[in-house]
């Protein structure tokens, strides 16, 4: 079998008829949308960019993109917020998002995965080489995403739980609004390490250095699903643009900035 036909066996494309019926739904003389919104994790940012100047080339529909914390987009869109596309970095707050009603459930995807990382300013002088080091004296200022509305510091409370390490370290961590936020207080140097995705870290590289992986098995996978959302304004342009992330166009681009495929 040649590359295409494994990347269409592992990743099912959306069916024809199901973006035709999606496209009926709703307003039958609705006309196809000139722009669409994907609210999307922050650290899709880069590569979702570069996937996106893909899309709009191929279908000459414009994108417009909300990155940001997945809790903070799942309250955006419970509330009412005009989207799209729904992308995250953890199956949790999709989880919530479809049982309220907002999904349209058979375009529903597991995209994309990834890992999670210790990473220190490039320049410390630190000897920071894993994650019980950081309850060393000179480990003052620990970023972690808020684990309430960022998946990366869910990952991160449920790995330091698991090593009997979050008790000991409360008093030195920093909270963040999105993992991005992280990235950029430890190439700063303005704390002494962070956890973030290593796709972040991929993106940093020369600024920060990547001191160990979370220990297998300390965390839940790290799995980015990804669906179009019941109100979409353009359901069948919104297939097209989830369809191009599982292509294998879109996951050797997801690949470049240090995405894995998603776990099964």
């Amino acid at each position: 079998m040649n590359g295409a036909g494994q990347a269409r066996r592992k990743f099912p494309a959306i069916t024809l008829a199901l973006a035709a019926a999606l496209a009926m739904s709703g307003a039958c003389a609705q006309k196809q949308a000139k722009e669409i919104t994907v609210s999307a994790a922050a650290s899709l940012k880069n590569a979702f960019t570069e996937i996106g100047e893909i899309y709009e080339k191929q279908t000459g529909v414009r994108l417009n993109f909300n990155f940001a914390a997945s809790g903070i987009l799942q309250q955006q869109i419970e509330a009412g917020a005009p989207a799209d596309v729904f992308a995250c970095a953890s199956r949790k707050q999709m989880d919530d998002v479809q049982k309220k009603g907002l999904l349209l459930g058979e375009t529903r995807r597991d995209f994309t995965g990834n890992s999670l990382v210790l990473i220190t300013p490039a320049d410390s002088r630190l000897d920071i080489r894993s994650f019980q080091d950081l309850s060393a004296a000179g480990v003052e200022r620990i970023a972690i995403g808020n684990p309430k509305t960022v998946p990366a510091g869910q990952y991160a409370r449920e790995s330091l739980t698991a090593l009997e390490l979050w008790d000991k370290l409360q008093s030195r961590f920093i909270p963040a609004e999105n993992v991005r936020q992280v990235l950029d207080y430890v190439s700063r140097a303005e704390v002494e390490a962070g956890l973030v995705y290593a796709s972040d870290a991929a993106i940093a590289e020369g600024r920060v250095r990547v001191a160990a992986e979370a220990p297998k098995g300390s965390h839940e996978a790290i799995v980015y699903p990804i669906a179009v959302l019941k109100d979409s304004a353009d359901s069948a342009a919104a297939i097209k643009f989830i369809e191009l992330t599982q292509s294998e166009t879109g996951q050797a681009i997801l690949a470049r900035y240090g995405f894995t495929k998603p776990y099964s």
